[in-house]
């Protein structure tokens, strides 16, 4: 059973494993930095993942913080192989994952019409399977296990028989027990989260997000979390690389003298329900400017008029906000 980490040694950065575990993927730009798609081998994921991952250990200010997921392609593999070979102690790093989907696209970016790279199961059966997959691949590294992409539509959030087991899983292993959200509904399956319980103890002790300068409509609920006491995580702080071409943040930044991104993640950073946020950064350069985002969130935090104008020229209708993101193609 792996010790928890306190609230106050959490990371908060980290990097999300979903653009570096399998050869396709929905943020913009993939082919500027990995070539044509069909040149995108296991080995070569492999070793671009080695590189990043060498960059978070030596960059990352406490713990090295590290996001996979069931459906990140082979994430799980590439994590797990990493820290064994460099001897890398449970104690020494903090790793999340998530189940509830399964990578189908057997290594292909370019799917036939209709056909999709990862699909949704949220069954106990599914659970009991990927989580026997997790802790093969990953199983002494992890602290927090969760729900991938909670709805309503699923049924996770009324079935009972899941919460048990995942109550249980919690209690057996010592694993933090957390749920993803997507959707103009993240605030209200968050909302409907937050009232779980199993013999009395809160089922969530952690909320993975979208939230961003573009998407900010779950922003009171996330608060409404983070009074209870649990782990708020932002996800897609970039909003898939769209927030690095959005004018507003490019002006501020050059205003600013810091890059785009560290000022749209420290926008993030900086709000008041103290996110911990996921970089997805996919090479070292952009791990290291990422990571200059908590400099920005501390000069943001004492200028709370500046933030709250940055916030307020960027935001979005959620709605057509999650209509852009469908939009993109895997590439």
């Amino acid at each position: 059973m792996k010790l928890q980490v306190s609230d106050q040694a959490l990371p908060r950065l980290g990097l999300g494993m979903a653009a570096l575990g399998r050869p396709g993927y929905i943020n913009i730009g993939r082919d500027e930095i990995f070539g044509n798609s069909d040149s995108r081998s296991l080995e070569k994921m492999q070793k671009q993942s080695d590189l990043v991952l060498d960059c978070l250990f030596k960059n990352s200010a406490g713990l090295p913080w590290i996001d996979c997921a069931r459906s990140y392609g082979l994430s799980e593999k590439f994590v797990g192989e990493y820290l064994r070979r460099n001897d890398v102690k449970p104690s020494e790093v903090y790793c999340s994952s998530k189940w509830g989907y399964t990578y189908v696209a057997d290594w292909n970016v370019k799917l036939e019409m209709g056909s999709p790279h990862e699909v949704k199961d949220h069954s106990v059966e599914n659970f009991l399977k990927q989580i026997e997959e997790t802790k093969e691949l990953l199983g002494e590294y992890v602290n927090l296990y969760q729900i991938h992409s909670a709805t309503f539509e699923s049924g996770v959030l009324d079935n009972k028989d899941i919460h048990k087991a995942l109550h249980k899983c919690r209690n057996d292993r010592g694993w933090a027990i957390g749920l993803s959200v997507s959707s103009p509904k993240q605030g209200e399956i968050l909302k409907r989260a937050m009232e779980i319980e199993v013999d009395g103890q809160r089922l969530f002790d952690s909320v993975q997000c979208t939230f961003n300068c573009l998407e900010q409509r779950a922003g009171p609920s996330l608060l409404d979390a983070h009074r209870l006491g649990m782990d708020v995580i932002i996800k897609e702080g970039l909003a898939n690389g769209r927030l690095l071409k959005n004018e507003v943040i490019i002006e501020y930044a050059k205003n600013l003298s810091c890059t785009p991104d560290a000022l749209a993640l420290g926008c993030i950073l900086a709000q008041n329900f103290q996110p911990r946020v996921l970089c997805g950064s996919v090479t070292p350069e952009q791990l290291t400017s990422n990571m200059k985002a908590v400099q920005v969130a501390e000069m943001l935090r004492h200028d709370t008029p500046l933030l709250e104008e940055i916030m307020g020229k960027c935001v979005m209708d959620s709605e057509e906000y999650w209509n852009q993101r469908s939009a993109l193609e895997w590439n």
